[in-house]
Parts: C-alpha cells; sequence; structure tokens
C-alpha cells in the first residue's frame, strides 16, 4: 500500500465529504451563467470515477449513508427526469422495445440458469440472483426476488456485488462502444436500456451520448422494470414461497405521473414548459451525485467477497444479452 493511499485511508471521512461538497458545489455553480464553462468537468463518469477511486484507495466512509442515498436519490431523479418527457413519444418508445424486452427477459433468465447453474455450478439462490438482474433491472430486481427466495445475505451480498461491478463497467465502455459503432442516439438508448442492468447505470449511460438516447434508455428501462411484478409472483411459485413481503419500486408510478403532468399541464404554457426543464436539468444533476454514491459504495471488500465464478457467470450472460440487443437493433 503506498503512503498516499495509507495517509488517504487515514483522512477517509474528511476526504469524503471533500469530494462530495465539490461535486455538489460545482454542479449547482452550472447555474450561474458566469461559472458555467469553468464547472463542465461534473459529468456522470467523472463522478463515478471520484467516488470509484475513493473508495478503492480508501475503502468506504459512511456505508449506511451511502447505500441510502444512492438508493433514494436515485429514485427522485428518475423521477424528476419525467418532467423533461413527453408521454406520447415516450409510450411510443416503451411500444417498439416491448417484444424484444419480453423475449429477452425470459431468454436471460434460462441462459443464466445454464451458465450459473450446468456450467458454472453457483449455488442456486445466488445464480438465480444475478439472472433476475440481468434480466430486469439489476439491484431493484435482485431486492424483489431475494425475499422471495429466502436468500441469505452473503447470497443477496455476492449477486448485488456482481451486478454493480458490470453496471460501474456499463458506464464507462457503452458510451465509447456507441460511438465506435456510430449507433444513433435512439439506437444507443434501446441497447443501454435493454443491455445495461441497473436503472442508474442505464440513466447515466444515455445522459453521457446524448438528450434522446436518455429519454429512450429511461422510458425502455422502466417499461422493463415493470416485470419486476410478474418475476417475483412466478418466483414465489416455481421456489414455492410463501408469506413473504414483495418490494414495489413505487418511483416508477411516480415517474409515469411525472410525465403526465408535464405533458398535459406544464406543456400547455411556455412558463410551464420552462419549469418542467428545470426540474429536469436538476435531476440530471442528483443523478450525477448518485452516480458519486453508487461509484463510492465499490470498495476492494466488495470486490473480494463477489468472488470469481459468480462474475464470470453474469459476465457471460452480459455479454450474451449485449450481443443479442445489438443484433435486434441492427437485423430485428
Amino acid at each position: 500500500m503506498t503512503e498516499t493511499s495509507t495517509s488517504l485511508q487515514a483522512r477517509k471521512k474528511p476526504v469524503y465529504v471533500s469530494l462530495l461538497a465539490l461535486l455538489f458545489v460545482c454542479l449547482m455553480l452550472d447555474y450561474v451563467p458566469v461559472c458555467a464553462p469553468y464547472v463542465g468537468w461534473a459529468t456522470p463518469p467523472v463522478a463515478l470515477f471520484l467516488g470509484l477511486a475513493f473508495a478503492l484507495m480508501c475503502g468506504q466512509a459512511y456505508p449506511k449513508f451511502n447505500k441510502k442515498m444512492s438508493k433514494y436519490l436515485l429514485q427522485y431523479s428518475v423521477v424528476g427526469l419525467g418532467f423533461g418527457m413527453n408521454l406520447h413519444a415516450s409510450l411510443a418508445s416503451g411500444k417498439e422495445g416491448m417484444e424484444f424486452t419480453i423475449i429477452s427477459v425470459i431468454g436471460t433468465l434460462l441462459i443464466g440458469w445454464f451458465i450459473g447453474r450446468k456450467c458454472l455450478k453457483v449455488d442456486r439462490n445466488t445464480s438465480y440472483l444475478i439472472s433476475s438482474g440481468t434480466a430486469i433491472c439489476g439491484g431493484s430486481a435482485i431486492a424483489a426476488v431475494g425475499p422471495v427466495l429466502k436468500a441469505k445475505d452473503e447470497e443477496m451480498s455476492v449477486a448485488l456485488g456482481t451486478i454493480f461491478i458490470l453496471n460501474a463497467i456499463a458506464l464507462f465502455i457503452f458510451p465509447v462502444i456507441g460511438h465506435w459503432l456510430q449507433m444513433g442516439q435512439h439506437e444507443f438508448g434501446t441497447w443501454a436500456a435493454i443491455a445495461i442492468h441497473d436503472t442508474s447505470s442505464v440513466v447515466g449511460a444515455g445522459a453521457a451520448y446524448g438528450e434522446e438516447a436518455l429519454q429512450v434508455a429511461t422510458t425502455i428501462k422502466l417499461t422493463r422494470a415493470l416485470w419486476i411484478i410478474p418475476l417475483a409472483i412466478v418466483t414465489s411459485f416455481i421456489f414455492k414461497s410463501k408469506g413473504k413481503k414483495m418490494y414495489m419500486p413505487w418511483f416508477i408510478l411516480f415517474f409515469v405521473l411525472a410525465m403526465v403532468f408535464n405533458t398535459y399541464v406544464l406543456g400547455r404554457t411556455e412558463t410551464g414548459v420552462q419549469v418542467g426543464a428545470f426540474i429536469n436539468d436538476f435531476a440530471r444533476k442528483m443523478l450525477t451525485i448518485t452516480l458519486f454514491f453508487i461509484g463510492a459504495s465499490l470498495s476492494r471488500d466488495v470486490l473480494k467477497a463477489v468472488g470469481i465464478r459468480p462474475l464470470v457467470q453474469g459476465v457471460l450472460l452480459w455479454i450474451v444479452i449485449s450481443v443479442a440487443t445489438l443484433a435486434y437493433i441492427y437485423w430485428g
């Protein structure tokens, strides 16, 4: 361990607070015209990198606070994004990807079972949790299915860690691959929504690629997230679990209500449009801070806890769904 790393670990809480404060202040200064040109570096990928670098060098500073903020701030941010979206355009985008969404959800669960259980001999619960997180919406799906499976804490941690690592990687490489393949905004948004696990990384990658990509990715991903409900019900029948509380991602409903309000109320006047645009922009800034929290959760301990076989299952499953989605976009 280097002297710099040791020094940072000793002062990790002040460093954490300083990085978070710096990021927040820069995002707020973007509203000040004279300061805006100097704070453009505060982007989603940079926020994720700052959090990730901090966690790997120092470990987690405030794990409970970090976990709570990354969960709830993401949900509030997603709802805020709804104020910048038109209901009719969003329904058209979601409907277009519905057929492949159904096929990909079922296909991912089946392929995940084969890779995890038959090839890699990953334990049943961990394998199913990873497959569920890949098929639908990462951590939210795992949170919904875990109690139904009666999954142990360590099984939940391994599955979440696997998905979390791949989400962090996706935020960096998907926009790069998209530009390399010269994908359009709509094509990239569709690909990101289906191939990236968690809503936060989907929204982050979409935001990094462009405004249209962000809207398409968010709509399709949240449409896909509704599959949490039937998945949890089917899981309870398959694994014969009764009386377990089912996780419901209520923020999806509020996201839809925000779109409806923006389309039929705010969209009627110029002032309303400006209000909706401000809420949407502020939500995107809060999403950037969310990505810092997510990065700051990925410590060395999390990486060690994941292990190699669950990670291999997650990577192979991720590659299959990514390539299949690209094939669907170009030749489907």
